[in-house]
């Protein structure tokens, strides 16, 4: 993976797949108690690993796509944005931004099944413990978007499907209540937005956080290729795998005969191909300028 990048003024705290975490320093070099710098970087990750090569301007994409998307959310809630004025190192994919207590479910919600949703439906009929209709394929508009919760697992192991019981018993009836309405809401909006310039939002993934004053406060990314799936409207066809602006392209070559490799072999994956790279890129910059109607240009080529 690549080393985290040694910021002046600033503690490395911690690697995700994609994110480096920050903590500011004061004048006497102790961590700031309020603030944290989130810096998206160009990885790639799928099956639980690291990919290998990095996919250039990913890291950009993703925050400036986060910034456009909570400013179209405003109205329904608060995010954790203080500011863009960052190191010049890592200008233009990182924030800063408020420290929040985590909430510990990974809020999901569908208006379309596909992926790990799909597999829960061909095996029990329902999805997070609500039954849907029989008949459904893979890409299947659902009746009702629907909000299928997921555990936060340790680093390392797989998040796991939960039922809305579970999230009740760990953060209590209403805050439950809260959480699902406000990620069926944000996918809602997401998808009337998306509907508009010829996008299918299938699905997402929001992560929240709680304030001093106990409020949501919604955090992390927002709508981007890699917590979403999005899909062209007019490619959209059920039974089959969709088109897509996200990284489902990479699992897509990862899981075929062209990469050799396979999810139950234990090994690492193997290194993406050059032209994998390309059009992944190519998926993340059209997603970006489709779904804000602006050309995007990496900051480092408009300086």
């Amino acid at each position: 993976m690549t080393p985290a990048l040694d910021l002046p003024g600033y503690r490395h705290l911690y690697s995700g797949k994609v994110r480096d975490l920050y903590v500011p320093l004061n004048a006497a070099g102790e961590d700031d108690p309020d603030r944290l710098l989130l810096a998206a970087s160009d990885r790639i990750s799928a099956y639980d690993a690291i990919l290998d090569p990095t996919i250039p301007d990913k890291g950009e994409i993703l925050n400036r796509l986060s910034l456009w998307w909570f400013d179209q959310l405003a109205d329904l809630l608060p995010n954790h944005v203080l500011t863009t004025d960052v190191p010049d190192a890592v200008a233009g994919r990182a924030i800063l931004v408020r420290r929040l207590d985590m909430v510990p479910v990974e809020c999901v919600a569908r208006a379309y099944l596909t992926g790990g949703g799909l597999g829960e439906y061909a095996a029990t009929g329902a999805v997070s413990g609500l039954p849907l209709p029989a008949g459904l394929v893979d890409g299947s508009r659902l009746p009702e978007p629907i909000f299928t919760p997921s555990s936060k697992a340790p680093a390392g192991e797989h998040d796991e499907p939960i039922t809305y019981a579970d999230v009740v018993a760990l953060v209590g009836p209403g805050r439950a209540a809260e959480l699902r309405e406000l990620t069926v809401e944000i996918l809602r909006r997401g998808n009337a937005i998306a509907a508009e310039r010829g996008i299918l939002l299938a699905d997402t993934k929001v992560e929240f956080g709680l304030d001093a004053g106990g409020a949501l406060v919604l955090a992390d990314e927002v709508l981007t290729p890699d917590s979403s799936r999005f899909w062209p409207a007019d490619e959209w066809v059920p039974g089959r795998a969709q088109a897509s602006f996200d990284k489902q392209f990479v699992r897509d070559w990862l899981t075929s005969p062209a990469s050799g490799w396979s999810k139950s072999s234990g090994d690492a994956p193997p290194p993406l191909p050059a032209e994998v790279v390309e059009q992944t890129r190519a998926r993340y910059v059209e997603a970006y300028e489709r779904l804000t109607g602006e050309r995007f240009v990496p900051l480092a080529s408009a300086r």
